[in-house]
């Protein structure tokens, strides 16, 4: 089990932490069981702002993903397919337990010089 560093857009990171996002898909998942991931939220923010356990790491197509998941989505049907636009094979990780930090962190604070364009391992 390891954890990994996300990008995450800031509207997505404020529905994870307020809990009406349940799921953080991704077209391709990391290679190694993750049971964790901390956030960072993308432009403006640019900042490490919490993290989630991850309960399930879904794979499915993009329609039985949606069919499965749209309840808790936390983005809309058409952003959904967009995202997923021309792939077989789509990915959610299922959120667990959230902890934002009281302090936001640098990405220097993990050792890290650049945000990562997907994920990075911790």
């Amino acid at each position: 089990m390891c954890k990994i560093l996300l990008s995450i857009k800031p509207e997505y990171v404020e529905r994870i932490f307020n809990n009406t996002k349940r799921y953080e898909y991704r077209r391709i998942p990391a290679k190694n069981d993750v049971d964790s991931i901390i956030v960072y939220c993308s432009y403006p923010v640019m900042k490490v702002v919490g993290e989630f356990k991850v309960k399930s790491i879904i794979k499915k197509s993009p329609t039985n993903l949606w069919k499965m998941t749209n309840h808790s989505a936390g983005i809309s049907k058409d952003r959904f397919y967009e995202y997923f636009d021309g792939r077989d094979t789509a990915y959610a990780y299922e959120i667990g337990a959230v902890r934002r930090y009281k302090t936001h962190k640098t990405l220097n604070d993990f050792g890290i010089s650049f945000p990562p364009q997907s994920f990075i391992y911790i």
